[in-house]
């Protein structure tokens, strides 16, 4: 009889805060992000967190409800600054970091963006944003390009690793191939306010994990932001496993991580059971890319 072998258990870490500082340069208001940021990658380190996850642009407010150039100064390379620093968080606490934030690929081209970031320090890629909204109090095709990178995964020490940002989570099409490329949990950092779209929040991003079969971690931000005032960032932070079953949740309106272990020997057992990998039918969905709105 062969000996039983050991769950592949992975704890998984969400952080949600909210904006730091509201009046001072760009330079000002992003670094005391940061630096309130830092204490819950302390944290989620101390904790034995091995994937951790920020929320959208993490180091920024969401300065997308108004149209103004000033919040190009909040851009950086990617690999760059914020990447070298997060590295040494992630070597430190050998935990794999996924790092949101607002890129500069040259001057005028910016990209809503997230690192991925392996448990030796190692930067492994990016993805950007594919899906921009451009709507009231999300104007976000002036400060953003759409993404041109697909949609990446990344093998990490623990585990496949899949990003996919906030307005994303509104298209399967994505989603689907996040799965297609091997995920095995899907980090979904965003930026969403109580109001039209709250009530598909527990909605969407669970029936994505049921539909692939993998894990899914969804990260917003708390509180009210100045001076736009668009509305109350609802938090409610959360980890959801392949049955659409909640591991942890976070509240809506504290500063705080959010921390579950993800058992990924389920995807196995939850792939066995329903099919959906071997029964789909990609010849059959061709005018799906053809067809206009």
């Amino acid at each position: 009889m062969s000996p039983p072998t050991m769950a592949r258990t992975v704890k998984g870490g969400l952080i949600q805060v909210a904006n730091a500082k509201s009046e001072g340069s760009v330079k000002e208001i992003c670094t005391a992000m940061l630096e309130k940021t830092l204490p819950f990658i302390d944290k989620a380190g101390k904790a034995g967190v091995q994937m951790l996850c920020m929320q959208e642009v993490f180091n920024t407010p969401y300065f997308c409800p108004a149209q103004t150039p000033n919040w190009y100064d909040a851009a950086e390379a990617c690999p760059g600054p914020l990447t070298s620093l997060m590295s040494e968080y992630a070597k430190k606490y050998s935990m794999v970091i996924v790092v949101p934030l607002y890129e500069r690929e040259m001057a005028g081209v910016y990209y809503n963006t997230a690192a991925v970031i392996d448990a030796d320090g190692k930067y492994l890629g990016k993805y950007r944003k594919n899906h921009i909204p451009q709507t009231s109090g999300f104007w976000e095709k002036y400060y953003f390009k759409p993404g041109n990178l697909g949609y990446p995964t990344f093998k990490t020490q623990y585990g496949v690793v899949g990003v996919y940002i906030c307005y994303d989570r509104h298209f399967p099409e994505g989603a689907r191939l996040l799965g297609l490329n091997g995920a095995e949990v899907v980090f979904n950092p965003s930026a969403t306010v109580a109001g039209l779209s709250q009530y598909l929040w527990k909605l969407e991003q669970p029936a994505h994990a049921v539909a692939n079969g993998y894990f899914v971690g969804a990260i917003n931000r708390v509180g009210t932001e100045a001076p736009w005032n668009i509305g109350k960032f609802y938090g409610t932070s959360y980890f959801v496993d392949p049955r659409g079953s909640f591991l942890a949740t976070g509240s809506e309106d504290k500063d705080e991580l959010v921390v579950a272990d993800m058992n990924f020997d389920m995807i196995e057992e939850v792939r066995r059971v329903w099919q959906f990998y071997r029964d789909r039918r990609p010849e059959t969905y061709g005018d799906m890319a053809k067809l206009l709105p």
